[in-house]
């Protein structure tokens, strides 16, 4: 007669998209018969951290972040493993349409532009948001290559310019990662916010002749996968679709993070329990991971304390870097070393009349040098479907950011107040809106500064020395909900590989 493997805890400390992530795929080793179980604890009252949707009147108002990108598969994977695939939902890419700020007026970004690399020669030759000097070198640029940077890592706006100009930077580049980031095109590093620009860049030395030969490529393999299709013809098998730019749920991203919630042990969740401490177990790190004694202590506010044998740090880099100050203190410092801006987002709904007052496409963004306090707007209705009801309009203003956290404090009314005197100046949309919502989220983006790739390389050499614990979240490899997905996963299924009890899952995903 055996004995029966014993069972082992992973705490998952943190219950925002990451951490729920990590203890969604704990509870799926659980289910498949892993001996293993999974304990979340979260400082706040709610899961899902920056996800939060609420419907009124019709509208979906998606608090933080209202989609993610198609091109990263692993949101709409794992809504489709959730049974939401029935929800996703594309961006209206036929109606792309985003305007730029300059000098007062709101401007189209040139057709062809590849976030910040030109692709089509008359758009940019006809654009007025770029001087005439930005547009010879950017003619230029297809036919040489800039002087390299001799260091391993440059900031964004140092990047472009030695490839486009200075005006690609203020008018473009900034905006872009202003409205994406809430950080400055001059502190965030080139190799960790835009990787693919950088190793283009080592491997071609321009960026417009990577990106042709790119499209070329891709166009290929879809004439290729077309050609597939019309020869499978009968076979029961559609030809792959072009994915769109961005993707959401139907209603609202808040229900992937609730359909997460729901596979969980409700008698392991924690709400309301900020982590005071992490400690070692008395006796200190057990070498060996079949070791009978619990590996990590966790104290919580008022006294409450919870052992585990692994643990995943899903919380901000500060926070993990603040509980982690006893067990490593180099550690510590490089986590809490990662910068963070905070943000705001305003939802206005308006009533019928509304879009057609309005320009045609997704929204606009505002250069730092036209001194605004908003950083951008979506015109939230025409991005996606079933955002508001038939005929009436939804925006969505962005304020914060590295420029203005100052924003932040200003009440509600202050800044709704802004935001309408801004859209009246910059589009003349005087309509009186149906309702507001402003929420703001403190010290919540991580930002990537020159460097960055440098301290996470530190920071996972340390983690070597500390079997047993991970990391995850949007401080490390990635911002989007993707990103934090994917990093939840991996530690969770370091996790279960680090205990030796991973193998029942992994049995159940070749299954399916």
């Amino acid at each position: 007669m055996t004995n029966a493997p014993k069972t082992r805890r992973i705490a998952v400390i943190g219950g925002g998209t990451s951490g729920l992530a990590a203890a969604y795929t704990l509870a799926r080793a659980r289910q498949a018969g892993a001996p293993v179980e999974e304990l979340l604890v979260e400082a706040g009252p709610w899961l899902g951290g920056v996800v939060r949707t609420e419907t009124v009147d019709g509208f979906v108002i998606e608090a933080g972040p209202d989609s993610f990108l198609a091109e990263k598969p692993q949101a709409a994977a794992m809504a489709r493993e959730l049974g939401l695939g029935d929800d996703l939902m594309g961006s209206n890419d036929h109606a792309r349409r985003t305007y730029i700020l300059h000098r007062g007026r709101l401007l189209p970004l040139p057709d062809g532009l590849m976030f910040l690399v030109p692709t089509r020669l008359w758009p940019m030759v006809t654009t007025p948001l770029l001087p005439l000097s930005t547009k010879l070198a950017a003619a230029l640029e297809l036919f040489s290559s800039p002087p390299k940077s001799d260091r391993g890592d440059e900031s964004v706006a140092s990047f472009v310019q030695r490839h486009y100009g200075e005006a690609m930077v203020e008018n473009i580049a900034d905006p872009l990662l202003s409205g994406v980031y809430g950080g400055d095109s001059a502190a965030l590093s080139v190799r960790s916010v835009l990787p693919r620009f950088w190793e283009m860049e080592r491997k071609y030395g321009s960026l417009t002749r990577a990106t042709l030969k790119s499209m070329r490529q891709r166009r290929a393999a879809e004439q290729a996968n077309n050609n597939s299709g019309a020869n499978s013809a009968g076979t029961g098998i559609a030809p792959p679709r072009k994915l769109p730019l961005f993707m959401t749920l139907k209603g609202g991203l808040q229900q992937m993070t609730e359909r997460l919630a729901a596979q969980l042990d409700k008698y392991h969740v924690f709400m309301r329990s900020p982590v005071q401490a992490l400690e070692f177990s008395p006796g200190g790190p057990a070498g060996a991971a079949d070791s009978c004694s619990r590996r990590f202590l966790i104290t919580c506010a008022g006294g409450k304390v919870f052992d585990a044998d692994a643990v995943v740090l899903a919380v901000p880099a500060n926070q993990a870097g603040g509980l982690l100050s006893s067990l490593d203190h180099r550690l510590s410092e490089l986590l809490e070393g990662i910068p963070y801006s905070s943000s705001m987002t305003v939802s206005l709904g308006f009533g019928e009349n509304a879009r057609a007052k309005l320009p045609a496409g997704f929204g606009f963004l505002i250069p730092r040098k036209e001194q605004r306090r908003m950083l951008a707007c979506t015109f939230v209705h025409a991005k996606f479907d079933h955002r508001a009801p038939e005929g009436k309009a939804m925006l969505r203003c962005f304020l914060g950011g590295a420029r203005d956290p100052q924003v932040l404090a200003l009440h509600d009314d202050e800044v709704v107040a802004i935001v309408r005197k801004e859209l009246r100046e910059i589009m003349n949309f005087t309509a009186e809106p149906l309702f507001y919502r402003v929420h703001r989220w403190y010290a919540s983006m991580a930002q990537y500064p020159v460097g960055h790739s440098g301290r996470i390389t530190a920071i996972e050499q340390r983690l070597q020395d500390l079997p047993g614990l991970y990391l995850a979240g949007n401080a490390y490899s990635g911002i989007g909900i993707s990103d934090c997905l994917r990093t939840g996963k991996t530690a969770a299924e370091k996790a279960l590989e680090y205990l030796g009890v991973g193998s029942s899952q992994k049995a159940e995903g070749n299954r399916h």
